[in-house]
């Protein structure tokens, strides 16, 4: 008889009774697709208990003899009932099973074995109801034979039983049994992993760990299984990011030195009207010594709100730009990518400006307007684009496509930005985000790139002072935050006001939904308290505003996603000149808006963001010479999850801190991805959140046989993994987040 493989299709193995239902369900086409379904959890058939002190309502499990049997036709419904007595010489106990009168020919009195199931209670006798036995035959010719077989029936009770991911229609006892039917059908399993880090690393070989996963004896069985596939699990993952990233450093790329002193980027530098940071200084020399490699540069540039990522960016697209190289700054929102162009022009000044002749493209560009931009970039007049999607459009074309630099790069697909690349020959590409990652994040979904980090403030901010404000506890503390703003308004400041809505019903689309799973509905209602009130939205609140005492005089206007690109740079500049004082918006002005006179930050229905987005909108103001104020309005109730992100953005600035809190709240489901179409599961048993020592040391076993055995010619099975891999996109998929 040929035995099964891991790439057996189920069908031959569990019948096509169980195998389609396995894949409607779960996907399941394999056999290991079934096997690396784990179990989430085990249970156990109870403790021993003597039928004379048995808890109603409990899982028990009992040695026992079987006293007598009866059937009798149930009286309010059709078929039979079996009824079985039991007793351990203290107590009786009755098993009932419907239409199942087979038991009778098994359960024959004087049969000893154990009994499991949950004690109930039927007209003062207790039962179990179709419980789960194991019978023991009798032994008459050892010692003691014809008593129960204590040792056996004890060790059967402490057995681990594996409780499994399940639906209605697939419980955990028939996921239980096709899995049983696989292992008994499963021959040897090759092992990828090479001897010597398996047993360095002390990890079971594949075969014995499935075993043990699924058929554990013993708590010590399973957990060691668990562990090895754990590793496992860290160790591939890792293995195969950083093999992608080790062949991409083969690919030759055009090396972008730094010129003269007399080049843009000296002259821009001199001109800088105050001193970079530390982290800027550091952060910079890395990416311009990486420009000048014959290899493309793959960096993620992380830091905290307002660290001057993008004038660290802005300085690679000079180094580029000095060899008549082009660079392009892909931006998230049409406002983002005006607010990037326009700081990218006061930056560089008029000599600089005339000179590289920076050009901004957008989706709704006017048609003459695009045509201009078209022509500058490939022709090469234009050494800096600064644009949305509308840069990966097929009527794109750059001359000498030399940077990509990506910014809140998680906002944008694998295939949009490989579709930017291949508009030049290798170009480096910088990815940048104001949103921390926890480092054991970066390591897991942003193995394929190289990480740098912005920790350090520019000096002479004033800090952001942040405070949650429960509109149903403290309705005093909810009226005075409007008092106070006007307080700022007559000194001469600026104030954001954020809704989640734009109108009555009408959401902005593309908005980031609450993490942590309560999330708005569809028709912007609260659903964790069943509050039917509508949500804070633009419209509304511009208007309510208007009529407020504090807010007399001052104008206000409101700004959103939905409005024409002439439009919202319109309102952006006059805030941005002061002639608007109060901006209601939706989150388009979260990342890259500045406006140093802004104070005053005011998120309605704070509850309806995530963590990131908070502290993205906090940080808008604080951002000249007076202190920033951020108030977070909420009906949330306290002890709530929404709660919880509030008041965790409210106690801490740290934006570092906060994304740990995330990472604990949304777990890597939100932030990785848990699966993929016609692949294998991303994480199975691995927690980011949790495992950060065990990906950082899988990362450095993975380097180690990397630098030994670069094409994996020692290790065909981990070189097949990491081809199948790359295959069903699963790197892909990693490299979304």
């Amino acid at each position: 008889m040929t035995r099964a493989t891991l790439d057996t299709p189920l069908v031959g193995v569990v019948g096509d009774r169980t195998a389609k239902p396995l894949e409607r369900a779960f996907g399941m086409r394999t056999v290991g697709d079934l096997l690396y379904h784990f179990p989430r959890r085990y249970s156990r058939r109870g403790e021993l208990t003597p039928l004379n002190d048995l808890p109603v309502g409990e899982p028990i499990a009992v040695v026992a003899q079987v006293l007598d049997v009866r059937e009798r036709q149930m009286q309010r419904r059709n078929g039979k009932l079996l009824e079985v007595r039991i007793t351990d010489g203290t107590g009786t106990l009755t098993l009932t099973f419907f239409n199942q009168q087979w038991r009778g020919r098994e359960l024959l009195p004087g049969k000893r074995g154990l009994f499991a199931g949950k004690v109930s209670e039927y007209r003062n006798q207790l039962q179990l109801q179709h419980p789960e036995y194991e019978l023991f035959e009798n032994r008459e010719d050892a010692p003691g034979g014809d008593q129960l077989d204590e040792a056996a029936a004890k060790a059967w009770s402490e057995t681990p039983v594996p409780i499994y991911p399940a639906t209605s229609q697939l419980p955990t006892w028939t996921l239980q049994r096709a899995v049983e039917l696989a292992l008994d059908a499963l021959g040897d399993v090759p092992d990828p992993l090479p001897d010597q880090i398996r047993e360095s690393e002390g990890i079971e070989r594949l075969g014995r760990a499935f075993e043990h996963i699924h058929r554990p004896q013993h708590d010590a069985d399973w957990r060691a299984a668990r562990d090895s596939f754990r590793f496992r699990e860290a160790f591939e993952l890792q293995l195969a990011l950083l093999d992608r990233r080790r062949r991409a450093g083969l690919e030759s790329s055009t090396p972008r030195p730094t010129g003269t002193d007399g080049g843009p980027l000296a002259r821009f530098d001199a001109a800088l009207p105050f001193e970079l940071t530390g982290d800027q200084r550091r952060a910079g020399a890395t990416i311009s010594a990486e420009l000048a490699e014959p290899h493309p540069m793959h960096r993620l540039l992380q830091g905290e709100v307002g660290s001057g990522k993008t004038l660290v960016a802005l300085r690679a697209m000079l180094q580029v730009a000095e060899g008549d190289g082009q660079s392009a700054l892909l931006a998230p929102t049409e406002v983002l990518a005006a607010q990037h162009f326009r700081s990218i022009v006061e930056a560089l000044g008029p000599a600089l400006t005339e000179e590289l002749r920076p050009v901004l493209l957008t989706g709704r560009m006017p048609a003459v307007e695009r045509k201009r931009v078209l022509l500058a970039l490939v022709s090469g007049a234009s050494r800096i684009a600064v644009g949305t999607h509308a840069l990966i459009s097929e009527g794109v074309t750059f001359l000498d496509l030399g940077l990509i630099v990506v910014d809140e790069q998680h906002r944008f697909g694998v295939e949009q930005r490989e579709a930017l690349r291949q508009k030049g020959a290798q170009p480096h590409v910088l990815a940048m985000t104001a949103t921390p990652i926890p480092r054991t994040v970066a390591l897991t979904a942003f193995g394929h790139l190289e990480v740098t980090t912005i920790r350090e403030l520019p000096p002479g901010r004033q800090g952001i002072s942040t405070f949650a404000v429960p509109e149903i506890e403290m309705p005093n503390r909810a009226a005075r935050v409007w008092a106070r703003s006007g307080e700022d308004l007559a000194a001469g400041r600026q104030i954001y006001v954020v809704c989640p809505a734009i109108a009555p019903g009408e959401v902005e689309a593309g908005a980031e939904e609450p993490d942590c799973g309560d999330a708005a509905g569809g028709d912007g209602r609260a659903p964790e308290t069943g509050d039917t009130r509508r949500l804070a939205n633009v419209e509304e609140t511009v208007e309510e505003l208007r009529r407020h005492p504090a807010f007399a005089g001052v104008v206000i206007a409101g700004l959103h996603g939905g409005m024409a690109p002439d439009e919202k740079d319109r309102v952006m500049r006059g805030f941005a000149s002061g002639a608007i004082g109060v901006l209601v918006a939706t989150t388009v002005i979260e990342v890259g808006v500045n406006v140093p006179n802004a104070s005053i930050m005011i998120v309605r229905d704070a509850d309806r963001f995530g963590i990131s987005q908070l502290h993205q909108l906090r940080g808008r103001v604080g951002r000249g010479e007076h202190a920033g104020l951020c108030l977070l309005m909420t009906t949330a109730e306290a002890g709530t999850v929404a709660r919880e992100r509030i008041d965790a953005v409210a106690a801490t600035s740290d934006g570092f801190a906060l994304a740990e809190i995330d990472l604990e709240l949304r777990r890597e489901g939100d932030i990785l991805g848990t699966a993929q179409s016609g692949g294998r599961s991303t994480l199975r048993l691995l927690r980011v959140a949790e495992h950060g020592p065990l990906i950082a040391h899988a990362r450095e076993v993975a380097g180690e046989l990397l630098a030994r055995d670069p094409e994996l010619t020692g290790a065909p099975g981990l070189a097949e993994l990491i081809a199948k891999d790359q295959e069903a996109g699963l790197l892909d998929n990693l490299a979304k987040s």
